[in-house]
């Protein structure tokens, strides 16, 4: 059996390389332009030929996303990225059938995989963009897995992808328009502002000095924002129903996002590999995936359920239980070199999550710059060093403090 793909969120370079770190099989990445994350830090064209020569040297994917809805204005831009990126990436991430139709007539030889903006639902559509020469189909997050099956069984020879953890939206795999309306930055160009997070109030029309708190009854619900996704259990049943790849959502997360869940997913997907029969959802899993910042989590529409079980109606704000404080850099001469990330004081104790093994406790009981000298506190964003503790631990360890 070919072993399902874990295909990760790469944000930055730095993203693409703790991914590809923390187990990620592939990673989907956007250049300046033409991303459906336009306000993602994305990688520039020289990050991309870095990060395909670390690829190849690691025999390991990359796909960039192109799948922004043009307009015609962008159409020759676009003609001329493709021209220039071509030869980059293993796939380019599409929604649009223009693009579609440059990329074949540019570059004929190119895979094309389609993004879930695209809205796939059906399997006459997924035999369309088969019958059309699309390499594979990144599904609607909204199909049952009954829905998928369906698809798998009438459509061969193409490869299917499902989103299994992240951010989701109340619109459609996505193709909402609360950002153009309310902050002019168009949400399918790229520049979401997210507006379906936000805290909500009404004021009717003849009492504009009264403000009213939006709340929820027994009859119903009235805000827009959705729980992340929490798929892990049914990784199995993705395996065996035939899906290609499981996909993270987060290019905007951390690099701690990226590391752990990426750690997490890789782990579960390993075990069912390595005993099906036995497998099961280790409580340590979970409770590393609610360390991570998350809006409440929910199984999605793998399962019908009630749809409160979709929506966070008590608040849009992240659940943060760690601090994400720095990143390993180097180990050598008895020292690690860490780039702070969130302040860090001596005396504190914090905890190192490694590649693929247990999670180590660190206190900083020395600090110091790279002169040498000893801090009482480490800023953000500055290097510094401390004695090396002799754990196992390597370049891309993460730090994280409980709060």
């Amino acid at each position: 059996m070919k072993k399902i793909e874990l295909l990760s969120p790469a944000g930055s370079y730095e993203k693409l390389k703790i991914a590809f770190n923390y187990g990620a099989d592939a990673v989907y990445a956007g250049a300046k332009k033409f991303s459906l994350r336009n306000l993602a830090e994305n990688l520039t064209y020289e990050e991309f030929l870095r990060a395909k020569e670390l690829a190849e040297k690691l025999n390991k994917k990359i796909y960039l996303t192109l799948n922004i809805f043009p307009y015609n204005s962008d159409i020759d831009e676009i003609g001329e990225f493709i021209e220039k990126y071509k030869d980059i990436p293993d796939a380019f991430i599409v929604s649009d059938l223009g693009v579609i139709k440059l990329i074949k007539e540019i570059s004929p030889k190119i895979k094309i995989h389609i993004s879930t903006q695209a809205n796939t639902t059906n399997y006459l559509s997924a035999q369309f963009y088969k019958d059309i020469g699309i390499k594979r189909i990144n599904l609607a997050r909204e199909l049952s897995l009954e829905d998928i099956k369906i698809i798998r069984e009438k459509v061969k020879d193409i490869e299917l992808e499902v989103f299994i953890h992240g951010a989701m939206c109340m619109a459609i795999s996505g193709r909402c328009l609360l950002s153009n309306f309310l902050t002019g930055r168009a949400s399918n160009q790229g520049e979401c502002t997210h507006p379906c997070r936000w805290k909500y109030y009404f004021i009717e029309d003849t009492r504009k000095d009264q403000i009213f708190e939006i709340e929820e009854d027994d009859r119903g619900i009235y805000l827009f924002n959705s729980k992340d996704l929490c798929g892990i259990y049914y990784i199995p049943d993705l395996i065996n129903i035939g899906v290609d790849s499981l996909k993270i959502e987060g290019r905007m997360k951390s690099v701690y996002y990226v590391a752990n869940v990426t750690k997490i997913y890789r782990k579960a997907i390993d075990e069912y590999y390595e005993n099906p029969e036995k497998f099961k959802i280790k409580n340590e899993w979970l409770e590393e995936l609610s360390l991570v910042s998350h809006r409440g989590y929910t199984k999605g529409f793998f399962e019908k359920r009630n749809v409160l079980d979709l929506q966070n109606i008590s608040t849009s704000k992240y659940i943060r239980k760690v601090d994400f404080v720095g990143v390993v850099l180097e180990i050598s001469d008895n020292k690690v070199i860490i780039e702070a990330r969130n302040k860090i004081k001596k005396g504190d104790l914090c905890e190192i999550i490694t590649r693929y093994g247990k999670n180590y406790s660190l206190k900083f009981e020395e600090i110091y710059d790279l002169d040498g000298n000893n801090l009482e506190v480490a800023q953000p964003n500055s290097l510094i060093y401390i004695p090396d503790p002799q754990l196992p631990i390597h370049e891309y360890s993460i730090i994280r403090r409980m709060k």
